[in-house]
């Protein structure tokens, strides 16, 4: 009797987050929040597959009392179940002052 392995491929999605953190942050915090972030999305077993910093930006109106904020674009792959912890974790952090997540086509 041979016993047959069953492969489940696992469907990923691309998505793009942006989000946006405190003004007053030091480089250090900054660096250390997005490390945070990478490391939440590989720990759910996404892929990351382009970060980058576009640097302190004015806002188009005050987000919790702040006019500019350091903006950031992070392109990766994931599960579909994944997303809702993560917006969750952006959501309750005290640094980010908004984000969003799309799914990419």
């Amino acid at each position: 009797m041979v016993s047959e392995k069953i492969i489940e491929k696992v469907k990923t999605n691309n998505y793009e987050l942006i989000f946006i953190l405190k003004p007053d942050l030091t480089e250090e915090k900054i660096e250390a929040t997005v490390e945070n972030v990478k490391k939440f999305i590989a720990g759910k077993g996404g892929v990351i597959s382009d970060a980058q910093k576009w640097g302190k930006r004015r806002l188009a109106y005050p987000i919790k009392h702040a006019a500019e904020g350091h903006y950031f674009l992070l392109k990766f792959q994931a599960k579909p179940g994944s997303n809702r912890e993560l917006e969750t974790s952006l959501r309750i952090s005290e640094d980010v002052l908004r984000h969003l997540l799309i799914k990419v086509d």
